[in-house]
């Protein structure tokens, strides 16, 4: 029976409620065949996962297992029984797919996702590549290993993530393996959306459901084990949009200089200074994929948020942009009629078209156009009913 063990207590940021539930399974001695853990993206999911395999198979890395340990196995990727799959896109190499694994392996938040890391060996290319679980890949990667028996471990343990990303003939011949499963195997899933999960498979599984992590945790983590600056990992903490996987990779210099071209992105809106708004526009989405446009989103609403605290408080403690007070002042001063609420607002409405996929241009340029009559706190000529209509001289006769 396994005894007093305390998931992830030193390695995994946050998430006091699934640790506590991982570690209550575990030491009720009463494990499932099947868990999903469900959670918005760059929180510690995946983490979780590996933490709650190495601790089924006794694995001493993640956790502290004191006398539970029983494995020599410094880490999970070096363990037979236990094994991890990640969404792919329709060409990958297994050299590629492998090192990935290594990295997670050193690190559990390191970003490995083809999505949102196209290329591990090269941070030139940034933009999005297509990954999900294809029927394929299913057959000859997945389905073996559901009926491998255990060699070292209690469990032969597999570990699926973004499960939500199966492709329906995937799906259903995972269905049929989750329905019978082999014995002595345990099946971890993650999903960044539990809405997207079909029932079926839900009734199947155990779901630990995970918070969003606050931006002290966020913060306290890029201290601890980013090494980070106080002040740093506080800026970064709070334009992570929960993210704190994500966060631990911007470049602070490059965060700044972007804030500068916020700052020029919310005067150019103002004046509707186009050509200076088309040539920054092109800068930010050619090379940004869906992640790095969606920081751009966090750090312009942070940036608001703060003109409108300091419009409402003149508390500098409260700003966030603390070291640029006397501009965040400046915009204070010229934009007393500003509807600063409807702005923010628009800051989801626009996270929301960029994770359904819509082209981040044109995002972009109807926001800089809705903010010009908002700064005044004009209506928006672009009604809230036809929010993507991008002909506003158009007329209906």
């Amino acid at each position: 029976m396994i005894n007093m063990i305390k998931i992830g207590e030193n390695t995994i940021i946050g998430q006091e409620k699934v640790k506590s539930e991982i570690s209550s399974i575990l030491n009720s001695d009463r494990l499932g065949h099947a868990y999903l853990i469900a959670g918005p993206t760059g929180i510690g999911k995946k983490a979780l996962a590996l933490a709650f395999a190495e601790a089924v198979n006794g694995i001493e890395n993640l956790s502290d297992l004191g006398e539970n340990k029983y494995s020599q196995k410094s880490r999970w990727m070096n363990h037979p029984d236990i094994h991890f799959f990640i969404p792919v896109p329709r060409l990958y190499t297994k050299t590629d797919f492998n090192e990935r694994i290594r990295l997670l392996a050193d690190d559990p938040y390191a970003i490995v996702d083809y999505a949102n890391r196209p290329n591990i060996s090269s941070e030139d290319e940034s933009k999005n590549k297509k990954a999900f679980y294809h029927i394929g890949y299913f057959r000859e990667d997945i389905r073996p290993s559901f009926f491998l028996k255990p060699n070292e471990g209690k469990r032969n343990i597999i570990i699926i993530t973004n499960i939500e990303l199966m492709q329906t003939q995937a799906a259903n011949a995972f269905l049929k393996v989750l329905e019978e499963p082999p014995e002595n195997v345990l099946i971890i899933m993650t999903t960044d959306h539990l809405n997207m999960i079909i029932p079926t498979v839900l009734s199947r599984c155990q779901v630990l459901k995970c918070n969003g992590l606050t931006t002290e945790e966020i913060a306290e983590g890029l201290i601890k084990h980013d090494k980070l600056s106080p002040e740093d990992a506080a800026y970064l903490s709070r334009i992570s949009g929960g993210n704190y996987s994500i966060s631990r990779y911007y470049d602070i210099a490059q965060v700044k200089e972007l804030r500068h071209e916020i700052i020029t992105f919310l005067r150019m809106s103002y004046i509707q200074e186009a050509s200076e708004l088309v040539k920054l526009i092109q800068s930010w989405t050619s090379d940004r994929n869906s992640e790095g446009i969606l920081t751009i989103l966090n750090m312009i609403e942070v940036f608001l948020k703060d003109i409108y605290m300091f419009m409402h408080t003149s508390d500098t403690s409260l700003v966030v942009n603390s070291d640029q007070i006397d501009v965040i002042s400046k915009f204070v001063n010229s934009l007393k009629d500003a509807n600063l609420d409807k702005m923010i607002e628009l800051i989801e409405t626009s996270r929301s078209v960029i994770r359904q996929n819509i082209q981040a241009k044109y995002m972009f340029t109807v926001l800089a156009l809705r903010f010009s009559y908002l700064m005044r706190g004009a209506t928006m000529i672009i009604p809230d009913n036809e929010p993507w209509q991008h002909l506003p001289a158009f007329e209906e006769y």
